[in-house]
């Protein structure tokens, strides 16, 4: 769930190893290091943090070759230190990165072991160099040799193998782990992610699940998980996000915050009429499918979960049929009842993460109507194989704590739910007209949000100290409060949690002291009057509310209660313009707190572990 970055050129590749690396930085990680094929040895480098501490041991010890291979760690089997960084070696024979799990390590292990085996970190990933130099001895290439290896391993891997005796080929696999190749003059790069190699090639071909590959500079052979040699052609990427720079910001969350207008300007534009919503924007199949479309089934993680959350109550409301939502990774365990003509949606800003890929691939399995993916990575594994995509077109986020990828699924997800309400007629013509107009006024509102955040940094100050916090959201504002809370977490460290406001008296109020601080989600709607009781009985126990109302809100500030005011807004994209003033507090409390804001401790980004 790290990176991966691989090369074989007629150049020096470690410079372009240590970018590829950088521009992986984003996804989180522990510890770095590379191999590269130099003097008839394979040379290596690690070390624990950033890259720019193993750029500086470059420096001071250089290494450089025409092939090699790089890698950034996530901790999972092992902790981070130098020796669990890969690449890992056996024997000084074979090298290898591998992001991913593999779930039988342990036998393996104690397998290689018995056979002389010398073990010399705690990772599942030296398992995989031990075994493949095992098979390499029984078998004509290296190719072979990793192909007779995955089929004894239980798990998830995108691996890179690279062996001192062929210097001039990698060998490539991939289960449930994404990679792609890249295509230069004369030259091939192999990475977990596109954007790594964007300065060297335009060209990409992605590796399917279960296939291996042997790439030189000027051939890829892909074999399938049978060992059949396949044909596929490279293509050139639409990708022209330049995602290592920040700008005028101090981080990229603050960036991708101000850029969400112009993500969700992007993730409209092209998808709407006059007075509703072009159908098709969700695939060419999408106007016969979705009128069949009787209950709709959303699978998603994490920020993608909220997303989907307030998804069910757009869809129960304005289309009138049941939607289930619920958490990947307990779908995928679990036995399931699909009712006829079910829609599977998954979310994901990667389109590679671990348990909703696999809930789709069940999915497939279980007799659903159709699949379609809400995702912000055209190629990534669940458009390819998902029957409709819609893509969000957020641009590259490159901070790990979401920000544009939500607002702009939450955009998606409501012009989903406009259009199913187009398909069977469950909403008036000028109703849909009326949430047409609040997606054009969208773009607008979130600046109006992004005016508050002198306001929202001067009010942050006062969450320093604390610990612990609640948010509170009635509706559609419940699952905003969510993630507000998930977001304040994730960057500050601040125990957060969020509660259907109505349920304060079924226990949480027992948390309730004036140091605990109350974050409200307030709109104007029909469930106003309900949030005032709810807040009255915080006060009456001593807790400091922090509530985010509209201007024209009869909410006033008194002793207990400090409100901020935002802008009036749409009932519809209500959800999607609240979300803003929350990232933007947890940003500026992060910053005070002084806090890794772009990359928050134990976590990565694209999470393809389960």
């Amino acid at each position: 769930m790290c990176g991966i970055v691989g090369a074989v050129a007629q150049r020096d590749i470690s410079e372009i190893l240590i970018e590829g690396l950088k521009r992986l930085e984003y996804r989180g990680y522990d510890s770095a290091g590379l191999a590269v094929i130099s003097d008839n040895k394979i040379s290596r480098l690690r070390r624990v943090g950033k890259v720019s501490e193993l750029q500086a041991a470059i420096v001071e010890t250089p290494i450089d070759g025409h092939i090699g291979i790089a890698h950034t760690r996530w901790a999972t089997h092992g902790e981070p230190n130098e020796n669990n960084a890969h690449p890992h070696f056996s024997n000084d024979t074979i090298a290898v990165v591998h992001n991913g799990i593999i779930e039988n390590y342990e036998s393996l292990r104690e397998e290689l072991k018995s056979q002389g085996y010398v073990f010399t970190s705690d990772t599942d990933t030296e398992v995989m160099a031990h075994l493949i130099e095992r098979e390499r001895k029984t078998s004509s290439s290296l190719l072979e040799a990793v192909l007779s290896s995955t089929k004894l391993l239980s798990g998830a891997y995108g691996t890179v193998v690279m062996e001192l005796a062929n210097p001039d080929t990698l060998v490539v696999a991939r289960s449930g782990s994404p990679l792609v190749l890249g295509k230069g003059i004369g030259e091939m790069f192999i990475a977990s992610d596109q954007l790594a190699l964007l300065p060297v090639t335009r060209q990409f071909m992605f590796l399917e699940e279960g296939e291996v590959a042997e790439v030189s500079q000027r051939d890829v052979k892909i074999l399938s998980p049978s060992g059949e040699e396949l044909s596929r052609e490279f293509e050139e990427t639409s990708v022209t996000h330049d995602a290592g720079d920040k700008g005028q910001f101090r981080h990229f969350m603050m960036k991708e915050i101000y850029e969400q207008p112009d993500s969700i300007n992007s993730t409209l534009e092209g998808r709407l009429n006059a007075d509703s919503v072009i159908i098709e924007s969700f695939g060419n199949r999408a106007p016969e499918l979705l009128e069949k479309v009787e209950f709709v089934q959303i699978i998603a993680c994490g920020t993608s979960y909220h997303s989907a959350m307030v998804a069910k109550y757009w869809i129960e409301s304005m289309v009138g049929i049941p939607c289930q939502v619920e958490i990947a990774s307990e779908y995928r365990y679990r036995k399931t009842v699909v009712l006829p003509n079910s829609l599977f949606i998954s979310i994901s800003q990667s389109g590679e993460t671990a348990d909703t890929l696999a809930a789709l691939r069940i999915a497939k399995e279980q007799g659903f109507l159709a699949s379609l993916t809400i995702c912000n990575v055209p190629g990534s594994s669940l458009v390819r194989e998902s029957d409709m995509a819609f893509m969000t077109r957020a641009g590259a986020e490159i901070g790990v704590a979401s920000t544009k990828a939500f607002t702009t699924q939450l955009t998606g997800l409501l012009m989903l739910s406009t259009a199913l309400a187009q398909t069977k007629g469950s909403l008036t013509s000028e109703q849909i007209a009326q949430v047409v107009s609040e997606l054009r006024q969208l773009p607008s509102d979130i600046n109006k949000s992004l005016e508050m955040d002198s306001t929202i940094e001067q009010i942050a100050e006062e969450f320093n100290e604390k610990e612990h916090c609640l948010f509170l959201g009635r509706g559609e504002q419940y699952p905003i409060a969510m993630e507000g809370a998930l977001k304040l977490k994730e960057i500050s460290y601040i125990h957060a949690e969020a509660y259907a406001a109505g349920e304060l008296k079924h226990g949480p109020l027992a948390l309730i002291d004036q140091d605990m601080p109350i974050v409200v989600v307030a709109p104007n709607n029909e469930l106003i009057e309900k949030l005032k009781s709810n807040m009255e009985e915080v006060r009456a126990r001593g807790g400091q509310l922090y509530v985010f109302a509209e201007q024209d809100s009869e909410i006033s500030e008194n002793t207990g209660i400090k409100i901020i005011r935002c802008a009036p807004t749409g009932s519809y994209i209500a959800p999607i313009v609240f979300t803003l003033p929350l990232q933007l507090l947890s940003y500026h409390v992060a910053v005070i707190r002084g806090t890794d804001v772009d990359q928050p401790r134990n976590l990565a980004k694209s999470v393809t572990v389960e």
